[in-house]
């Protein structure tokens, strides 16, 4: 319970909508809303004036008839991509969504290199003249 509290507190009780539809459907867009002041929080968790004006923005467009992909697409035309707190997948994000699978896929290749690699060549017989210079190296007298 105290873990939801946390969050609840952002959210004024003069934000809330009457119908508790729109107010779920709020919520779950404003979560996916990154706050532009505090820039890791949702809208939905962030203090910040700015937030709250984000808020109202969700809530007027809904109660205006807009459904979800449409007040995400007014926010995101209005403040641009940044404000999604998950980014889409698109051609100009592939770079961000790529890296880690390449990060991964190139240390697996190096681990692979790796266990692959011979040991280098060991003498691998030694001469009668060198076991004997061995042996009187390590003779203790």
């Amino acid at each position: 319970m105290l873990a939801g509290a946390g969050s609840a507190q952002a959210v004024q009780p003069d934000e809330v909508l009457k119908d508790p539809v729109l107010e779920a459907r709020a919520r779950d867009i404003s979560s996916g809303l990154r706050c532009l002041v505090c820039q890791n929080q949702s809208i939905d968790d962030s203090d910040a004036p700015l937030a709250r004006d984000l808020r109202l923005i969700v809530r007027e467009r809904l109660t205006a008839g807009d459904d979800d992909r449409q007040v995400q697409a007014y926010v995101v035309g209005r403040y641009g991509e940044y404000v999604l707190l998950r980014p889409v997948f698109a051609l100009h994000t592939l770079l961000l969504w790529l890296t880690p699978v390449a990060v991964i896929g190139l240390g697996l290749f190096g681990l692979w290199r790796l266990s692959r690699r011979r040991p280098a060549a060991a003498a691998a017989s030694l001469s009668a003249e060198e076991r004997a210079e061995i042996a009187a190296l390590t003779r203790r007298d």
